[in-house]
């Protein structure tokens, strides 16, 4: 890992995750906060990243940290041209089985969204990084993220990025909760820390399947939208704007927060 890696990705992005949180089955918490459970699923999500303003997704998105492509491959159900980039390839293994199965064509690269590939440049209308699949390094590394996902857009082209809603989510902040559980007993359970000195959410996870239980740490960062309003606007994003999960101006109550900016 490089010096601005914060944690293990591997150890965090693996089997286990698709186990947990790919599974219709899965049980959200029912207290702690709001994630990307704020969404009832990847159609109601294209429903919302077609909802944004400007124009539809497309012709040309960029699903960046796209996961196992449950929202690229919906999109690409619905007409768009999608390329999902994501740096595990369990996940991409996944994504292309399951665009596979429903027949639809997305382009999924292997890599890493601080290093975008130098021929993208210019090349995208949309791209959308969602489910706080932004802020797992460090700031200066973040703000360099930023400044390659403007590279990548088309004049005129907007970033859309759904994220934790700082106030909702420091309001219902528990120290421990089981964040997820199937019917058999599997079950993640997690152990929160907030630095207010680094805006760092930190998690220890207990991952319990089959009866066996490991355990890992993954960091992200937390944003209020003014902070995150000027990192866009530096990395060469106009018109930065938040919504919250129902496509409305966000307040303090909206579990997640969607920014969306222009070049």
């Amino acid at each position: 890992m490089s010096t601005d890696d914060l944690f293990d990705a591997s150890a965090m992005y693996d089997e286990d995750y698709l186990h947990f949180f790919a599974t219709p089955a899965a049980r959200s918490p029912t207290h702690g906060p709001v994630v990307g459970t704020a969404y009832a699923g990847a159609s109601e999500i294209a429903d919302r990243v077609r909802a944004l303003p400007g124009p539809d997704p497309g012709p040309e998105v960029l699903d960046l940290a796209c996961g196992h492509g449950a929202l690229a491959n919906e999109l690409a159900a619905r007409g768009a041209r999608v390329t999902g980039l994501d740096s595990s390839e369990v996940f991409l293994r996944r994504a292309h089985n399951d665009a596979a199965a429903r027949g639809v064509e997305v382009d999924y690269v292997h890599g890493d969204m601080r290093s975008l590939p130098t021929g993208w440049t210019g090349r995208f209308d949309r791209v959308i990084c969602w489910t706080t699949a932004f802020g797992y390094f460090d700031d200066t590394t973040n703000r360099a993220v930023l400044r390659e996902t403007a590279r990548v857009l088309r004049p005129g082209g907007r970033l859309a990025m759904d994220l934790d809603n700082l106030p909702a989510f420091l309001t219902s902040y528990t120290p421990s909760r089981v964040t997820t559980a199937l019917d058999n007993g599997d079950m993640l359970v997690d152990r929160h820390r907030f630095d207010p000195l680094t805006a760092r959410f930190e998690v220890e996870r207990t991952v319990v399947r089959d009866g066996r239980a490991r355990t890992l740490t993954f960091v992200k960062r937390l944003f209020g939208f003014p902070e995150l309003r000027d990192w866009c606007t530096e990395a060469g994003f106009t018109d930065v704007a938040a919504y919250g999960e129902d496509g409305r101006p966000l307040t303090a109550s909206h579990h997640r927060m969607v920014v969306v900016g222009v070049t």
